[in-house]
């Protein structure tokens, strides 16, 4: 099962694990969060993020979603490509770490797809009545 890594900026990580544990009925396994507090040293939290994945990988990898690119979170980043089982997401909503939950028994690619391709359907424009 792919684990998923949120690195967010506080509290947004918190609340994205909340509504998703509330939308999925309990406790999600192999999923973490790491919420970036402001002037929070960027090494310290490559430093979360790298131990995190130890954790969270059991060799079908683990998928990371960040806010937004060039923050904080997104730029700590940069230096967990060097293990292949890692991808990254900038740009994360919550159809997309839904869509990710919802496929994860899948490989991490897919998983990275679906993950993509939720964020994507998930931003729609609603008329008026």
């Amino acid at each position: 099962m792919i684990g998923i890594l949120l690195i967010m900026h506080a509290p947004l990580g918190q609340a994205f694990m909340a509504t998703a544990t509330h939308m999925f009925s309990g406790k999600l396994e192999r999923v973490e969060v790491i919420d970036v507090i402001a002037d929070q040293d960027p090494f310290e939290v490559n430093k979360q993020a790298r131990q995190a994945i130890e954790r969270l990988d059991d060799g079908t990898g683990v998928l990371v979603l960040t806010d937004v690119i060039g923050g904080t979170p997104s730029n700590c980043c940069h230096t967990l490509f060097s293990n292949t089982h890692v991808e990254v997401i900038a740009g994360g909503s919550l159809p997309m770490l839904l869509r990710a939950l919802t496929y994860r028994d899948s490989d991490l690619e897919t998983v990275v797809e679906k993950a993509l391709a939720g964020g994507k359907s998930g931003a729609v424009r609603i008329d008026h009545c």
